[in-house]
């Protein structure tokens, strides 16, 4: 006001002595001769007008920028006081109120990309899985590419049977991260469900290349020679017989103590006609490894053929190479009373330190048969008291050398732990855990 007064004071001293007119034309109208200081005063005036025009938009628009920041800050307060009684909640499993406060979130922000989560997180708790996939794609379209629901959306997946679309999240985030070490194994999982050996060879290259620890890449490595047995198996079974035979002797170049590939290279050749060929190849297995499997592989194929006389001699062969290997006698003896070969039997049992407990019950099965054979019921019944399950058959199972599992049918890979090459023949303890 007081540049306005000051102003205005300066105008009226030159106005004073300034009575000069000049001419103004206003456009399709006549000429006025206007005294010029009212033109300046004018022409001021509507400069200062505009200039108050523009501050007062200015102000306006300031003041409506804070009043908003001032809402936001309040409503971002209140989110994140309720978002932190709402994982406070989640710890405590007050279920109820973590609920509670994640909808009042979503009422106020229904995009809250991390509330989203949280309820996603909830509802698969309660398996409610419908419910969480909604929440899980909503946090996805609230945060296009975030990590972690494309992660939950996977896993939800998995648990409702839905390993397509699972595996279509997968690749989306390998999309983002290719070097994504858990979301390449969440993909070698689901390949691996499906069958698509090709596809998971591919994966596990990739695992292998990104592995940086030396001894969980040796495990890494066994993975893939895993794989490439239930590749080169998965062809045996489509009947590509040459692309099962070069897989399983790939696997055996890189690990000759591999005892399922021995096994499949004998399935190839019989699936040619070519048996002898299978029991002469799993002979020169068995002088490699020593393993048991091979041994009772070529039982059964020698029974089949009706060779049992050339069984006798491959078990007395190995026998006299390992003396004191209980397991081997153990099986010759059964093989004699498989073949009613009472004497033989026990005169093979005869050689062997047969102890106590249930590491020995086969062993102590099979002698109380051989007594029940010669009559000798009463020794029988002394034996038979000392074994476990009386009832059950006279067959040696099958177990896992990693996690102790059992089976009677033999498996490259244990149902339960998902090992290769673990089982082994249940006898003397072999798999105690």
């Amino acid at each position: 006001m007081l540049l306005v007064l000051l102003f205005m004071s300066v105008m009226a001293a030159f106005a004073f002595h300034n009575n000069d007119t000049t001419s103004i034309t206003v456009p399709f109208d006549r000429a006025y001769d206007v005294p010029k200081i009212w033109v300046m005063i004018t022409s001021s005036l509507i400069g200062a007008l505009l200039m108050l025009v523009v501050f007062v938009v200015r102000d306006i628009r300031k003041f409506l920028a804070t009043y908003q920041f001032q809402r936001k800050q309040k409503r971002d307060q209140k989110v994140d006081a309720l978002y932190s009684r709402a994982v406070n909640s989640l710890i405590g499993d007050n279920l109820a109120d973590a609920r509670a406060a994640l909808d009042a979130i979503l009422k106020v922000e229904p995009q809250h990309t991390d509330a989203l989560l949280r309820l996603g997180n909830l509802d698969e708790l309660l398996e409610k899985n419908e419910e969480a996939l909604s929440s899980y794609k909503k946090a996805l379209m609230s945060m296009n590419g975030n990590l972690e629901a494309l992660f939950s959306l996977v896993g939800v997946l998995v648990k409702v049977g839905n390993a397509e679309d699972a595996l279509k999240y997968a690749d989306k985030i390998l999309d983002i991260d290719p070097d994504n070490h858990g979301a390449l194994l969440r993909k070698r999982t689901l390949l691996e469900a499906e069958g698509r050996w090709d596809d998971i060879l591919e994966v596990q290259k990739t695992i292998l290349k990104l592995e940086p620890d030396e001894e969980r890449k040796k495990e890494e490595q066994q993975e893939m020679i895993g794989f490439r047995y239930e590749h080169s198996r998965d062809s045996l079974e489509k009947g590509n017989i040459e692309k099962a035979n070069a897989g399983f002797k790939s696997i055996l170049r890189e690990d000759e103590h591999f005892i399922p590939a021995y096994l499949g290279i004998a399935e190839v050749m019989l699936s040619e006609g070519n048996s002898e060929d299978a029991v002469n190849f799993l002979e020169k297995a068995f002088e490699t490894t020593a393993s048991q499997i091979v041994l009772a592989r070529i039982e059964d194929l020698l029974i089949s053929e009706g060779e049992p006389s050339r069984l006798i001699r491959i078990y007395r062969k190995a026998i006299l190479d390992n003396p004191q290997d209980d397991k081997l006698k153990f099986f010759l003896a059964k093989l004699f009373f498989r073949l009613e070969m009472v004497d033989d039997s026990f005169e093979v049992f005869s050689t062997m330190e047969i102890g106590e407990g249930p590491s020995f019950v086969e062993a102590h099965k099979l002698l109380g048969e051989l007594h029940m054979r010669r009559n000798e019921c009463e020794k029988a019944v002394e034996i038979f008291k000392k074994t476990l399950e009386i009832k059950s058959a006279l067959r040696v199972p099958y177990c896992c050398q990693e996690c102790g599992h059992s089976e009677l049918e033999w498996s490259g890979r244990c149902p339960e732990c998902g090992s290769w090459n673990t089982y082994d023949l249940d006898l003397h303890g072999t798999c105690k855990t």
